[in-house]
């Protein structure tokens, strides 16, 4: 009899014990990546970006938001944020007072789809079967009955106001005491919310660097940005895989972008142009899935440096 239960009761304890590491200790061990990316001209003093994404807010994450707030004495040069935000509708005032020291910052922003739409609840294991398949987003449909709408509202105008400068399809430029940036964003392509033909033309010539910024990095985007010779792309949107599995690495990473580049730098090609390409594996999750696996959440410190 113990011969016969031994061997699955051991299997139950040790998933069991991974779930609640991957929920209550790796979900909420946040860290600092920190990279250095060859693409400003000669002459120009090295840029600190900071890029926060994914946030996921929901009521109640003290440790999430201290963290946040803690990323301010980097002192960086100013903020990218790569959008969702929320997982919750009440979520906002906690986002604003994680960002609060951040937005004293220049910065910039997109949105992602889940600032716009509330997530609901999914069986895990159709989720990975489904992105294992191909099928990202909500191809363009309208979000199923029930869905709640999330104030994404409040949060334009909070970033606004604070000056952080919103790019859902169009362009805007931050300048600083080291040149002049300019930004070209997308709003989700994920929800299908990306107008490329918006924003098409390439660089600003008048600016010292230009940069691309997206939630989602669906390769249509990337393709685009590189063509049209935008020298680095950031995005967020994948959570780096969320589940990976030790020395193999992410399952899927919810768009079409494969899985060697779910997170970190990497380059993209089209056209015969090569951009860097700079995903996030964000440091939240959704409200539902609060759990990651040899994927801990993350910001990033990227110091931009003349390109050779």
């Amino acid at each position: 009899m113990r011969a016969r239960y031994g061997v699955p009761l051991a299997i139950t304890a040790v998933g069991a014990a991974g779930i609640a590491y991957a929920a209550a200790f790796e979900a909420r061990s946040f860290r600092l990546r920190r990279l250095t990316v060859p693409v400003l001209p000669p002459g120009m003093r090295p840029l600190r970006v900071l890029q926060v994404s994914d946030i996921h807010m929901v009521s109640g994450q003290r440790k999430k938001r201290a963290w946040l707030q803690s990323l301010a004495g980097l002192r960086p040069d100013f903020v990218i944020n790569t959008g969702d935000n929320l997982s919750d509708p009440e979520g906002v005032p906690e986002v604003l007072d994680a960002l609060g020291p951040l937005m004293e910052l220049p910065g910039v922003y997109v949105f992602g789809s889940n600032d716009y739409y509330g997530p609901t609840l999914r069986n895990p294991a159709r989720y990975l079967l489904e992105k294992a398949q191909g099928r990202h987003g909500l191809n363009g449909n309208a979000p199923a009955v029930g869905v709640v709408h999330n104030p994404w509202e409040e949060l334009r105008d909070a970033f606004d106001t604070a000056g952080w400068v919103g790019l859902s399809n169009t362009r805007g430029t931050l300048k600083l005491d080291a040149g002049e940036i300019a930004f070209t964003g997308l709003d989700d392509p994920h929800i299908k919310r990306d107008r490329y033909e918006s924003v098409t033309g390439g660089p600003d010539p008048a600016a010292d660097l230009s940069l691309a910024v997206v939630h989602a990095p669906y390769l249509r985007t990337l393709d685009a940005f590189t063509a049209d010779g935008y020298p680095l792309i950031l995005a967020g949107h994948t959570h780096g895989g969320q589940l990976c599995i030790p020395f193999y690495g992410a399952l899927v990473t919810n768009c079409d972008l494969d899985t060697d580049r779910v997170k970190g730098l990497s380059t993209h090609t089209a056209a015969d142009q090569t951009s860097y390409l700079h995903v996030s594996a964000g440091c939240g999750t959704s409200r539902y899935t609060p759990v990651r696996f040899a994927c801990p959440p993350e910001a990033t410190l990227l110091t931009l440096v003349e390109r050779p």
